[in-house]
């Protein structure tokens, strides 16, 4: 992935982040609340050896001999023969072992200090306890380890408590910041973790960048989520200002672009799946092609779920079926909606047999005789994954639309009906991708179109304008033109 894939990744899933974020701040809150403070209190010791009336070189020699056994002294604190007398003298209830690992002793490099730290739960306890060992082990050192020897009445090691221990003010632990810190970082970590891997695991469609590895086709539109979109279905008449009017009008520009070859421009709009919104881009993309001035025929070619009728308010029980098996001529079954050359064949009765229907010569000889009078014909066909009749469609025009919803279209079933098409041997003209929310990390960039809006008004729906109203008897006398001529080509 790339850098922009992870900022959207991070800007998608903020919520899941800032939320686990949270989560690990007051869990090391949490943590740190219900820790038992615990307080350290440090006295030193500085080892020296007698030199009563010696000379400088003795004084050396003693300062190098004190030096040298400083390290071996550390070693002594935390043992048994310092420990148990500062047990018996303060009546601890607690062995040597338990107290040893409460008593620490470093010295610093190249001295002949000796810091001697305790740790308690009483600040108290750890500063008498840290005295008592200091005081412990000066008599071990003098009394066990440097013994007098000969006339000598007493050691010649001395140690010297230059810094006793006081009660702490405040606990050494917990580190209440950095549990919180910590806290802190490993839910921002298990956030983004969370984050990628949910988006990795996510197999559905949500952006345009989400088409690359499925098919090389081109992206022929993206079209806007609209919460109203089952209240008004024809957004384009509807409301031609709505961002979702204007991204059908970029997808019939870009179906006008990548239609350059001559010959009947016969397309076919399906779905890898049910409710992925092909009934309703093939409803509104003939709308908008009609806008241009363009003859459009509107196919219903979905004859076992057919849904154009009752979008486009016509009556649906007469139409595509009943041309099919003959008994109604195709410029009889056509029926003109609005006030633009968009003429609209329903589905008709649900036949028994789609498929063969759809894969009959009738049905051929039925789009070359639209092809030859109408600039687009738009078939709305059943999904690909479901039965064949998209693929039989597809052999007999320029080839399929297909159409995938943002959210919704898992990548594998995409790539499913693409396959299906290539084994069919059957052109995929392009995609798009319905349902893309306007604002967020998978947006695609629409806003409020406000530019020519009075002239977007005037041209879309009922109202075209002036000069057509003005031709209103003459767009009378045309109706019965595309009548004519198909029904003449058949």
């Amino acid at each position: 992935m790339e850098l922009r894939d992870y900022v959207r990744i991070l800007h998608k899933n903020w919520i899941l982040i800032v939320a686990l974020l949270v989560l690990g701040l007051v869990g090391g809150a949490g943590f740190a609340a219900v820790q038992t403070p615990k307080y350290v209190a440090s006295t030193q010791l500085y080892v020296s050896v007698r030199t009563d009336g010696a000379a400088t070189g003795d004084l050396v020699q003693g300062t190098t001999f004190a030096r040298q056994m400083v390290a071996s002294y550390v070693d002594v604190v935390d043992t048994a023969l310092v420990l148990e007398p500062v047990i018996d003298e303060l009546g601890l209830d607690t062995s040597v072992s338990a107290l040893a690992s409460r008593v620490t002793a470093t010295t610093p490099l190249n001295t002949v200090l000796i810091d001697i730290a305790v740790t308690d739960r009483d600040p108290r306890q750890a500063a008498e306890i840290a005295n008592a060992v200091a005081e412990s082990f000066g008599g071990v050192v003098q009394n066990r380890l440097e013994r007098p020897t000969g006339d000598a009445s007493t050691s010649p090691v001395v140690t010297t408590v230059t810094e006793p221990a006081v009660a702490p003010s405040a606990p050494s632990a917990p580190n209440v910041p950095l549990l919180v810190l910590l806290g802190t970082l490993l839910g921002l970590a298990l956030g983004v973790g969370a984050a990628v891997l949910r988006t990795v695991l996510d197999n559905r469609v949500h952006t345009l960048h989400d088409l690359e590895g499925i098919t090389d086709r081109p992206m022929l539109g993206g079209i806007a989520f609209d919460p109203d979109a089952a209240k008004r279905p024809l957004v384009v008449h509807a409301d031609p200002r709505n961002p979702r009017a204007e991204s059908f009008r970029t997808l019939r520009t870009n179906l006008q672009f990548l239609d350059v070859e001559d010959g009947p421009r016969i397309f076919v709009v399906s779905s890898a799946g049910p409710g992925e919104g092909k009934s309703t881009t093939t409803a509104n993309l003939a709308i908008a092609l009609a806008e241009t001035g363009a003859r459009v025929a509107l196919i219903d070619g979905d004859l076992r779920l057919p849904r154009v009728a009752d979008y486009m308010g016509l009556e649906g029980g007469v139409g595509l079926t009943d041309v099919l098996i003959g008994r109604l001529d195709v410029a009889d079954a056509l029926q003109k909606w609005g006030s633009t050359d968009l003429f609209v064949l329903a589905s008709g009765r649900i036949p028994p047999n789609p498929s063969e229907l759809l894969g009959s010569g009738a049905m051929t000889k039925m789009l070359a005789s639209l092809g030859e009078y109408f600039d687009y014909v738009l078939i709305d066909a059943p999904p690909l994954l479901l039965v064949t009749d998209a693929a039989v469609l597809g052999k007999k025009t320029r080839g399929v639309i297909l159409v995938a919803a943002s959210g919704k279209t898992r990548k594998q079933e995409l790539s499913g009906a693409v396959r299906s098409l290539t084994t069919a041997g059957v052109q995929l003209l392009g995609t798009v991708v319905t349902m893309l929310p306007t604002k967020g990390p998978d947006s695609y960039g629409y806003g409020t179109y406000t530019y020519g809006a009075k002239h977007v008004a005037e041209t879309a729906g009922g109202g075209r304008t002036a000069k057509r109203r003005k031709k209103k008897s003459a767009s009378a006398r045309a109706d019965a033109e595309p009548r004519r001529r198909v029904s003449a080509g058949n």
